[in-house]
This record gives C-alpha cells, sequence and structure tokens, in this order.
C-alpha cells in the first residue's frame, strides 16, 4: 500500500485556483459555527543581517471530526531584495478524526489565493455591485491575485497597479495582457486614488500610503498588508470617513497598526466598528447601506481561510488524481 503523504504544490495550486468557487467556499466557511480557530501564535524574532525583524506564524484550525490544519509561516519584509517573496511556509492538513496527515501543501500561494478571496468576500458585501475600476497599491506576490479575487466578484473593466517600482507595476499590467480589463501601471498614488470604486493596499508598508482627503463618496477600500501593530496602510482621516469592518474581531482588533493605532488613540472605538466576515456571511449584520458610504476592510488573515482553501484544492488534487486512474 501506498503511504506517501500527497504534496501539492504552488504550481498545482496556481493552476487550479477558480476565485468565485474558492470565494463560495470561503462564504459557506465563515457561515459554519462548528469550525474552531484558536488564536494564532505571532512571534517576531530578530533578523540579525537584515537588522529588521522577521515573523514567525503558527495558525491552527478544526473542523471537528472531519479536518483540521496547521499553517507554518515565516514573513521576511527584506526578501524582495533577494528575489524572494515576503510569505515563505507550509501547511499540514490531517484527518480530524484520526489524526493522520492527509496531505502538505505549499503555503506560499495557498495563502496568497485564500488572502484574495478573503478580500473578494468581503467586497462582494461591501463595494458597490457595479464597482468597475480598481487601484492595487503594491506588486508583491498577493497583487495578481487581489486583481483577479476582486474582479471575479464586480464588473471591473479597469484596473490601475501602484509599487514603489515602476518597472514591477508594469510588469504586473504586462503579465495580464490577455485578460478581460485593461490594466496601467502609475507612478503617483493621487493620479487615479479619488477616481476608482476600490482602493486595495498590499504592501508592506510600515507608514500610511492611503490618505482619507483623497477618498470620494461610494469607494471601497481593502488593506491587506500591515500585519504588525506599530504599522499601517491607510491613515486616520480615511478611517474616520469610512464605515470599518474586519475579517475577525479575534486578529482584526489585536494585530494590525491600521486599526490598534486608531482604537489606541480613540479615533476608532470598538463599538463602530461594523461586522466581521462570521457576521456578514451569516447575514446577521449588514454590510454597504448606501451607494455614498465609504467602506473599509480590514484583513490581517484567519486560519479558518487556511483550513477552507486546503480543503478545496485538496479536493481538486484528489480529483484530479483519481482521473489518472
Amino acid at each position: 500500500m501506498n503511504t506517501a503523504i500527497p504534496y501539492i504544490t504552488d504550481d498545482f495550486i496556481e493552476n487550479n485556483c477558480h476565485f468565485n468557487d474558492l470565494v463560495e467556499a470561503l462564504k459557506d466557511g465563515f457561515s459554519n459555527s462548528a469550525i474552531e480557530v484558536p488564536m494564532r501564535h505571532h512571534h517576531d524574532f530578530h533578523n540579525p543581517d537584515e537588522d529588521k525583524d522577521s515573523t514567525l506564524l503558527l495558525m491552527p484550525a478544526f473542523n471537528p471530526g472531519k479536518e483540521l490544519g496547521v499553517k507554518i509561516v515565516t514573513v521576511s519584509p527584506n526578501n524582495g531584495k533577494y528575489n524572494l517573496p515576503a510569505i515563505q511556509g507550509m501547511y499540514l492538513y490531517l484527518d480530524a478524526h484520526k489524526g493522520y496527515i492527509k496531505a502538505i501543501l505549499d503555503a506560499k500561494s495557498l495563502t496568497a489565493k485564500r488572502t484574495a478571496a478573503a478580500s473578494a468576500l468581503a467586497s462582494s458585501y461591501l463595494s458597490r455591485k457595479d464597482s468597475s475600476s480598481l487601484l492595487i497599491l503594491g506588486t508583491g506576490a498577493l497583487s495578481i491575485n487581489l486583481i483577479k479575487a476582486h474582479c471575479s466578484v464586480r464588473p471591473i473593466t479597469t484596473v490601475y497597479v501602484w509599487g514603489r517600482s515602476f518597472e514591477k507595476a508594469q510588469r504586473i499590467c504586462d503579465a495580464l495582457k490577455a485578460e478581460s480589463f485593461t490594466c496601467t501601471a502609475i507612478a503617483k498614488i493621487e493620479d487615479k486614488i479619488a477616481e476608482v470604486a476600490i482602493i486595495c493596499a498590499a504592501t508592506l508598508s510600515a507608514t500610511p500610503l492611503v490618505f482619507g482627503e483623497f477618498l470620494k463618496k461610494g469607494q471601497h477600500l481593502d488593506l491587506v498588508g500591515a500585519y504588525k501593530k506599530n504599522t499601517r496602510e491607510a491613515d486616520d482621516q480615511a478611517i474616520i470617513k469610512s464605515s470599518v469592518f474586519v475579517d475577525t474581531y479575534q486578529g482584526g482588533l489585536k494585530e494590525s497598526g491600521d486599526i490598534v493605532i486608531p482604537l489606541s488613540s480613540g479615533i476608532l472605538s470598538k463599538e463602530s466598528i461594523k461586522a466581521d466576515l462570521f457576521e456578514l456571511c451569516s447575514t446577521t449584520k449588514l454590510g454597504r447601506t448606501s451607494d455614498s458610504e465609504i467602506t473599509l476592510f480590514k484583513s490581517v488573515g484567519h486560519a479558518l481561510e487556511d483550513l477552507v482553501a486546503a480543503s478545496y484544492f485538496y479536493s481538486l488534487f484528489q480529483n484530479k488524481k483519481s482521473t489518472l486512474f
């Protein structure tokens, strides 16, 4: 009997992801009260060669009697200079009844896909249904995934990409030439930020890139970067002008400066945060309530997303394998 543990690679995940399906799977997951998610372990550790901390994340989740998993991830902010992704890791996907490992998945693509799908899921509740334009801030591994995910839930025809390197922004646009939307690299955020329906920030910036003075009625702001308490992608004015939503209260209120700093200063209160994805997906709370409302979604990631995505890709992998025999 072959007892080898299946290994699901980044290539498989990249080539077999359909964001419409993954978004629906996440919607079902956030509606499933049986899934248990402990607070993730978040450990910063010194990285002497870079003179900048790296981070170790351990993210478990359990669907009792069915499946469980844990993601082991490192975040090394300076990896760009080595032409490596900032996020590295593996996901262990297990049987929750007998405890054996069902599969090991590369965490880089798994994380990128589930993060992008979570943003798209939030957008399906928070952006205007007629949103046709998108501005992406950041040129990392998440950027193309976020573009495709957002386009899977809204009729987007125009995409703009900004990065600290214009050349990297242009490379993203070049990689998306065959898509149904136009994609244009821009040199300054201010050139387009007031014109687009959706603004998505996925950077490692320690200081704000999105300033509330530029935001217009009806926009949706998706904040994906700023994963530490002392870093943020949007300023106080953006928070003040927006209806604020988070992926989960568990992590969203504690892990990112985009929420922690305004809470600490009194700019934002816990009570004023409108809803998290559990409440949106279970329809216990509303998302956007008017076309003029500015909505802001802060994502820090959640282990439920990893478990749902691992289950999704494991099923695809098993189906593909069965067709070979």
